[in-house]
This record gives C-alpha cells, structure tokens and sequence, in this order.
C-alpha cells in the first residue's frame, strides 16, 4: 500500500501529535525490566485502575498481549473459544498454536457477537480424547463485525456460562476504548467479568506503538515470565509509554469525533445505488462497505482511489473498510466518501 494523504485504511495509520511528541521527549525513563522507568510504571498503574484490575504490563503491541494472555492461560491441548472473526484466529499467525499448542474453536454470531447458548453448545465435555476447554474470548468492539459493541448483558451472559464450565475469560480490548465512548460503559464495567483484558494505544489513541495487558498480579508476574522469554525486555521504554499517558488524558473523549466521521461516511457512500453496510448501523470508527451489486471487485476499487491519494482497505471480494482516527478529519471524510462514489462510476 502507498500511504496518502487520506489514510482511511486503519486507525492503526495515526501518526503522534506535536504535543504528544513533546510529552515523549519531556517523559522520565529508566530500565522497565527492573521496575525502574517511572513513566512505564505509572502507565501500567493507569491502565489497572482504568480496567479495574490489579496489575499490568506495558508490551509492544497488542498481538502480544493476546498471545501472552493465551500462554498464561492456556497449556498445550487447550481449547479457546472465540468468534470466527476474531483477531487471535484470523490475524496473528496462528499464534496461539504455534506459541502455546492451544487451538482456537471459532463460533458463530452476527456482527462479530456470539451468544452464551452458543457458547454453551460449543464447550466440549471434559475427557481424555478430546482438547480441554480453557479460555473464552471476546473482542470489542469487534473489528470484523463492523466495529460492534458486545452488550454489556451479553457479556455477563457468555461469562456465566464460562463461569459455569471453570474457564478463564479474556478480553481482547483493541478498541475497548471506543466501546466505552459509544455506549457509555466505563472500561472497568466492561473488563469486571474477565480474567485478564487489555487496551491497545496504537489505534485511536493515537501512539505509535504499545499496548497494556492487566489482570491479577499472579497473571502479571506470569506474563512478564513470558515477556522476557519472547524478547520484550524494552529497557528505557518511558519514551513511548509517557505517549499512552498523554493518549489516555487527551484522546479518549473525541474518539466521539470518529464515530461521528464514520457516520458520516457511510452516509454519503450508502447514497449511491448498489452500496450497502452489511453489517448495518455504523457503531464506532469501522466503516464496512459491500458493493456486491455494482459487480466492482473490491481491489480494483481500492487501488483506483490509492491512485487519488485515498487508502481505503479491501476485505474481500466485494468488501472494503474505511476507518476514521485523529488523523481524518469531517473535511478530508467528505472528500473521501465523494471521491469512493466517484471512483466507482468510473467502473459504470
């Protein structure tokens, strides 16, 4: 992908502000591995208060602390339940098998969401033949569910039955922050029934790197076992953590101002005959567009409007995913969504 100067591709495109540079360059460092970078430390203190847990680690990226979460959960055999769209089974290499020797089970659920009695369904029973159930999963918003936010009754229901079997739950919070924002649900009420959960700073927040993994302080002191073992020592690592603490103080609030954008987006494409949002209501900054009807592949459409300067992902044969983020502003949404119509008439 050739970068544009409309970067709708991922709110993982954002570049750090002037003032969030300056806060890096201000931030008090030491060796993390020690427990000696201040700025680390009250980051990891931060993001455990908000998630209302007692510990956590400040890691690289949030594959990392579904990964790590996955090897402290999970022993080889185990089975880890999730929605087939999910991040730790479509998008990390197939991590949690090659790392730990866990496999993912993946069920079904509209927009991204899957219900405790399907849940339930899917638990196998407990025997010497079969993997043992371990781990339950959930992502929000969920990305491939076209940004959805998991109710929080539909929460508590799929912990109970988790619950109910003596699994641990997990929370895959690469967008919990949005989540927050459009329902109104704090983020310590969405992680309450999880044993572990995370946030990523790279997306909307608008880092450049990094997200924070909490739980338990056992949990903790288990991940940073495997945080050493998988390289992360990250030694003077202040300079980019003081970015989450400036993220969580600064850029939470207007993540509104995305939502808003992507609203609007999709009205302006949704105009034109032949495009529709398949997952329908636009929830958070996840915008996904199906032009099935136009016959248009979904490639060609995007490489025609990287061509203008405008980087919108393809999903799939008919799919694409625009995503706003700090970087896009109501203007440069406008110019785009007009610029998508334009663009697919040329194929007329």
């Amino acid at each position: 992908m050739k970068e544009g100067r409309i970067n709708l591709y991922s709110d993982t495109q954002t570049r750090p502000s002037q003032a969030m540079r300056e806060a890096m360059a201000r931030a008090e460092v030491g060796d993390e591995q020690h427990m000696a970078d201040p700025t680390v430390n009250a980051l990891c203190e931060r993001v455990a208060e908000l998630l209302g847990k007692q510990a956590a680690v400040f890691l690289p990226s949030g594959t990392m602390c579904n990964e790590i979460a996955i090897g402290v959960h999970c022993r080889p055999g185990d089975d880890i339940y999730a929605h087939h769209t999910s991040h730790i089974f479509n998008f990390e290499g197939g991590g949690p098998a090659a790392l730990f020797g866990a496999s993912v089970r993946p069920l079904p659920g509209d927009r991204g969401i899957y219900t405790a009695d399907t849940l339930r369904a899917a638990i196998r029973r407990e025997g010497r033949y079969g993997p043992r159930p371990r781990l339950v999963e959930v992502e929000q918003t969920a990305n491939m569910g076209g940004g959805s936010v998991w109710p929080m009754p539909q929460v508590h229901e799929v912990a109970a039955v988790a619950r109910e079997h003596h699994l641990a739950l997990h929370l895959d919070g690469a967008r919990l922050m949005n989540a927050v924002v459009s329902s109104g649900v704090s983020a310590a009420a969405f992680a309450a029934p999880f044993d572990s959960a995370w946030i990523d700073l790279s997306k909307g927040l608008g880092c450049p790197m990094g997200g924070v993994l909490a739980g338990p302080q056992d949990f903790i002191d288990e991940a940073w076992r495997l945080k050493q073992r998988m390289g992360g020592a990250l030694r003077q690592a202040g300079i980019v953590a003081a970015a989450g603490l400036y993220a969580l103080e600064h850029n939470v609030e207007r993540l509104a101002t995305d939502h808003a954008n992507a609203r609007r987006f999709a009205n302006v494409v949704t105009a034109r005959d032949g495009v529709t949002l398949p997952y329908g209501e636009v929830d958070t900054n996840l915008v996904f567009i199906d032009i099935s009807a136009t016959g248009v592949p979904a490639e060609r459409l995007s490489a025609r409007l990287e061509q203008q300067g405008i980087n919108v992902g393809a999903m799939g044969e008919h799919l694409l995913r625009a995503v706003t983020h700090l970087d896009v502003d109501e203007t440069m949404v406008d110019e785009a969504a007009n610029a998508f119509i334009a663009a697919l008439d040329t194929f007329a």
